[in-house]
This record gives C-alpha cells, sequence and structure tokens, in this order.
C-alpha cells in the first residue's frame, strides 16, 4: 500500500516541555508521505522542545493557536508527550475540547508516552485500549481504559504508544491508518 497522504493536512497539539523526537519524528514521515503538517499550541509563537525530557532541545515554531483552529481542518491528530507538555494541554479548554472532538469526530487520533494524559482529560478513553508510559498507565485505568504493555495499540480511530523506543511501529500504525482513510475517502 502507497503511503500517498497529499492532500491531507495533519495537526500536532504540543505546548512547552514537548518530546521533540516525539513531534519530529511523526511529522517528518508525514511530510515525507506528501501530508501537509501544522503545529498547533496554546499560543502563537515558538514552543520550547526537550530531550529526554529534562534536556532543552531548542524551540519549534508554532503554526496556529488551538483556540482558532477547527477539527474540520485537519484529517488527524498527533500528540506526542514529554511530561510537562501534555500536563500543560490538559490546564487549557480549548485545547482539551479539540482533543474530544477530534476523538469523537472518527479521524485518527494518535498519542505517544505521556500524550494520552491530554485523552484522558478529554474523557475519551473509557472503554478503550490504549498504552502509555508506564507511570501514566494508572491514570489511564482510573478513567475507564484497558491498558496494554505493546509497542502500538489501534483502536478504531486512536492510536497509542509508549516511548520514543516505539517510534518506528507508532509512525508505521499512523501512515498506515491514515492512508487507508484517504483511500476510503476517494472512493
Amino acid at each position: 500500500m502507497s503511503n500517498d497522504l497529499t492532500g491531507r493536512k495533519i495537526a500536532i497539539l504540543a505546548a512547552d516541555g514537548v518530546e521533540k523526537i516525539e513531534l519530529e519524528r511523526p511529522r517528518d514521515e508525514l511530510t515525507k508521505a506528501g501530508a501537509q503538517v501544522e503545529l498547533l499550541s496554546l499560543k502563537d509563537g515558538e514552543i520550547e522542545a526537550r530531550n529526554h525530557d529534562l534536556e532543552p532541545a531548542g524551540t519549534i515554531p508554532v503554526d496556529r493557536a488551538v483556540s482558532g483552529a477547527s477539527v474540520g481542518d485537519y484529517d488527524g491528530l498527533i500528540l506526542p508527550g514529554g511530561t510537562v507538555n501534555p500536563d500543560k494541554l490538559r490546564l487549557d479548554d480549548s485545547a482539551v475540547a479539540f482533543v474530544r472532538d477530534f476523538v469523537d469526530s472518527g479521524k485518527t487520533v494518535a498519542a505517544i508516552c505521556h500524550g494520552p494524559w491530554t485523552l484522558v482529560e478529554a474523557g475519551v478513553v473509557a472503554g478503550r485500549n490504549l498504552t502509555s508510559y508506564p507511570s501514566i498507565r494508572t491514570d489511564l485505568r482510573n478513567a475507564g481504559a484497558r491498558v496494554a504493555d505493546e509497542e502500538v495499540v489501534v483502536d478504531g480511530n486512536l492510536i497509542t504508544s509508549r516511548s520514543p523506543k516505539d517510534l518506528d511501529a507508532f509512525c508505521s500504525a499512523i501512515l498506515r491508518q491514515l492512508t487507508q482513510a484517504a483511500a476510503g475517502s476517494s472512493l
């Protein structure tokens, strides 16, 4: 199956403290497949990235504030991790509503590492099969999710992975699901 995502638009939602590789690797893979990728955040300007959660890793330019974004503008959503990033997103009503609406739309939503924290806040994990970084699995279970310790878990439109070590499987699952969705919509 070709991973041609030409004409598809994907949002990455992140804030200060994002794990750099968890943002850049999916963005690069999607761009190589022809997708247009936009970085949404809580504010315009730039966000501060991290390596290994603690080491400063420069800044990344933001394309648009999430408060001005619409689910209808995008074909998929990526939620990278880093502990600080999803904690900031969970406190922002616009970010939480965007994530909830995206999951409810049936479009692909992919979260890695600590990214599923935002899914918990959005109230969309009950009864779903997910994985995450080990330290937030209790939060997922308490919110009603069924948690597995696997490199990637796909449950309907939700794709989750545990950590940067799983980026190969995570990116492959994202490309596969978005390509299938694109093929389905062009029939």
